[in-house]
């Protein structure tokens, strides 16, 4: 599986936008997915989190109801949508698929797939 992310850019605090993941290689539909994201200088942290069907998300306290993800299986694709962005959401955003859907959202070593990383740069 190749997850590639877009969607990344320059914004204003305040603002908003959309991260996609597009999946290839195989259907993702049975996998949950996810966005982890990496400030500079600082370790990678869970974002959030999507169950295989969509039923379940889950999310980091400090993006819980700025941030909404979502899923296209029929696309093989995952989406985030930011808004009200803050300057601390500045990092490089990945996208992830777990393919056994552990439920181990916030655990790095539960994810077995990883897109490149899209920045994203909220400024004052």
């Amino acid at each position: 599986v190749q997850l590639q992310a877009s969607g990344g850019g320059l914004v204003q605090a305040g603002g908003s936008l959309r991260l996609s993941c597009g999946a290839s290689g195989r259907t993702v539909s049975s996998y949950a997915m996810g966005w982890f994201r990496q400030a500079p200088g600082k370790e990678r942290e869970f974002v959030a989190g999507i169950s295989w069907n969509g039923g379940s998300t889950y999310y980091a306290n400090s993006v819980k109801g700025r941030f909404t993800i979502s899923r296209d299986n029929a696309k093989n694709t995952v989406n985030l949508q930011m808004n009200s962005l803050k300057e601390e959401d500045t990092a490089v955003y990945y996208c992830a698929a777990d393919r056994y859907g552990s439920g181990w959202y916030g655990l790095e070593s539960a994810w077995d797939y990883w897109g490149q990383g899209t920045l994203v740069t909220v400024s004052s």
